[in-house]
């Protein structure tokens, strides 16, 4: 919904009643520094002289589209003592943890995050980087954050040798992918990321964006920033069909997929779909033992943000339904321009029962909180 109201008076979290998981904040280092400790000589010399170079069509300067300056964040995310929204702990408990009363938030870190970097090495490194930065600026010292094990998903066999390197710890509670690969997610090259997240008992996550080195439309490159964010439903609709249709889900059967900031209002008609194709081209996919949409309703779960929102209310809860009242998890965005107030995020067309499960009843049930 995108909305925001005013700060409540400290100590009196106004939404504290709503046992709220919030399954999408975005940590950011102050500034580079921050990773030092955490590079080897070789990997911190690379990035002092190369810098991170993205698989993207806009290969110099600034990111193209201003939202991303810094961190797509709103106007009262910087912390009162300096730096950039999202880098200062305190203030974020202020502002977020201790303002909702959220029991537990989940890290997503975006940039900088090594992931989908051309130089596979230095991704690897990267990643491994911030995940160790996670464990000691954030997840160590607040019991109510978890962390996402981010990986250099373009370098499969790395990847999961990081997911296994967090196996077990209870800091962390899911893998992170971004929307756009360098290949479509249902790959067999990516399978490796898959087989060591179900070894390790945790949800693999696609969060909207991320640089694939392919324009995200089939034209090429878009003109404005508002056709860009519209866009990360439709990466993701290619992920899910390809996960779908490649076979992950019959070769992993307990693989657990979350998709975060993508929307889902078109989960059922992308389900509908490839029903509707697979009774005709089943020669195809013959390792496909049931209909594409029963696998969809088994292993995918939703964010909340941003929420499409149909003029009549029965049409929300005619897609929640379809999508799996169980399925729908509720995400801020923080420190994000689109962020979601806990307190108006779920309409009030939804019955006061399924909210309080979006709001935290289902994370928990996902990820064992």
């Amino acid at each position: 919904m995108n909305v925001i109201q005013p700060i409540a008076a400290p100590g009196k979290p106004a939404a504290a009643t709503l046992g709220i998981v919030d399954v999408d904040i975005h940590p950011r280092a102050d500034n580079i520094e921050a990773f030092r400790p955490f590079l080897s000589e070789r990997w911190w010399e690379h990035l002092q002289t190369w810098g991170m170079r993205a698989r993207h069509g806009f290969t110099a300067g600034q990111p193209p589209f201003p939202k991303a300056q810094p961190l797509a964040s709103r106007r009262d995310a910087w912390p009162p003592t300096g730096g950039t929204p999202a880098s200062d702990l305190d203030f974020l408990r202020f502002q977020l943890l201790d303002n909702y009363g959220i029991d537990y938030g989940v890290l997503n870190p975006l940039q900088p995050s090594g992931q989908g970097d051309r130089n596979n090495g230095f991704s690897a490194a990267m990643a491994h980087a911030v995940n160790e930065w996670q464990l000691e600026a954030w997840l160590r010292k607040e019991p109510r954050l978890r962390g996402s094990v981010v990986v250099p998903y373009e370098d499969p066999q790395a990847s999961a040798a990081e997911i296994r390197k967090r196996a077990g710890d209870p800091n962390f509670c899911q893998v992170l992918m971004m929307s756009r690969t360098g290949e479509p997610a249902g790959n067999p090259r990516y399978w490796p990321i898959y087989e060591a997240a179900v070894e390790a008992g945790l949800p693999v996550a696609f969060h909207a964006f991320g640089y694939s080195g392919w324009a995200m439309t089939n034209g090429g490159w878009p003109s404005f920033y508002i056709e860009e964010v519209s866009e990360h439903a439709t990466s993701c609709q290619n992920q899910v069909i390809s996960l779908v249709t490649e076979g992950v889900f019959e070769r992993f059967p307990g693989l657990k997929v979350v998709l975060i900031e993508c929307g889902f209002g078109w989960l059922p008609s992308v389900g509908w779909r490839l029903d509707k194709h697979w009774r005709h081209l089943k020669s195809e996919v013959p390792h496909l033992k049931r209909a594409p949409s029963e696998y969809i309703r088994e292993h995918i779960w939703v964010s909340t943000q941003p929420m499409e929102e149909p003029e009549r209310g029965q049409h929300i809860l005619d897609i929640c339904e379809w999508v799996g009242w169980d399925r729908i998890l509720f995400a801020s965005d923080y420190p994000h321009w689109d962020f979601d107030d806990p307190r108006a995020a779920i309409p009030g067309v939804i019955p006061a029962e399924r909210r309080r499960a979006i709001y935290g009843g289902n994370a928990r049930a996902l990820y064992g909180f």
